[in-house]
This record gives structure tokens, sequence and C-alpha cells, in this order.
């Protein structure tokens, strides 16, 4: 902190540390998807085979519908390559990448409403969910815990 710090700084001063680690190969499967609405059922079907191989069949519900959403918003309202991504750790997390810069936001849609609905769907069957800006883009997430698979 000396060496980071001038003598005498004019606010407070904090060092923030954190560890990270490499997950295994077998921890992650990720796809580039093409910008097509009929991708989406394709998304599915790969995103439940992987939970099928990782002996995770019962979050297959929630991870489909989780995939679906992200994958459709992507196709329909971002630009780029689209790539869908899970991780299995201490949570089972689905990532869904594009090229846009804008992020969603939840709406609370009136029953009559055509849509509007993905993102509250994905909110209430997850723990948590957000976004992460990158320099191409953006990523939408969904966590699920592996402990409990309701949300």
């Amino acid at each position: 902190v000396d060496a980071l710090v001038p003598a005498r700084p004019h606010d407070d001063v904090a060092l923030l540390m954190a560890r990270t680690r490499l997950l295994g190969a077998e921890q992650v499967a990720d796809w580039d998807l093409p910008a097509d609405p009929a991708a989406v059922a394709d998304a599915r079907k790969t995103a439940a085979r992987q939970l099928s191989e990782w002996g995770l069949e019962e979050f297959a519900f929630t991870t489909e519908l989780v995939v679906s959403e992200l994958v459709t918003n992507a196709i329909r309202y971002a630009t780029g390559p689209i790539r869908l991504r899970l991780i299995r750790e201490r949570a089972l997390i689905c990532e869904v990448f594009d090229g846009g810069a804008t992020a969603p936001h939840l709406r609370h849609p009136r029953t009559t409403d055509e849509g509007g609905r993905g993102l509250l769907l994905v909110s209430q069957f997850t723990q948590r969910w957000g976004t992460r800006f990158v320099p191409e883009g953006k990523i939408i997430w969904a966590e699920q815990s592996l402990t409990d698979p309701s949300p």
C-alpha cells in the first residue's frame, strides 16, 4: 500500500485483493449460436444434453427456460455474435453473450401485454441474474443453486 498511495492521500484508501481459480474444462460448456430464431430450440436441447452429462437433469426445466429467454432476447434485440455458456461450479450459471451495448430491464407486464415476461420469468426461477459488460458487448447471466433446485 505504501508504494501505491501518495504520502498524503486526500481521501481514504482501500486495497482490494481477490483470488481467482481456473475452472476445469469439464465444468464449462459453450456454444456459438446463429442469430436465427430457429436456433433457440437447438440451444435448449444442447443445454439439456449438457445437464444430463453433468448428472443435473433435475435442473433441465429451469435451465431450458432461462436459455430460451436469454437467447431469444439476444437474437431479437442485440447485434453481433451470440454465445451460450453453462458453468457448473458451486452454482449452475447460464450466460448468454451478445454484441449489444444496452442492458435489459425487468418489466412487470400487464395481463393483456403480449410480451415482456422473459426476464421476469428468469428472475422468478433463478436465485439471481444480472448483466456484465465486456469490451465486445454484454453477458446476461442467471444463477441456480445446485443445492436447492427451487428458486
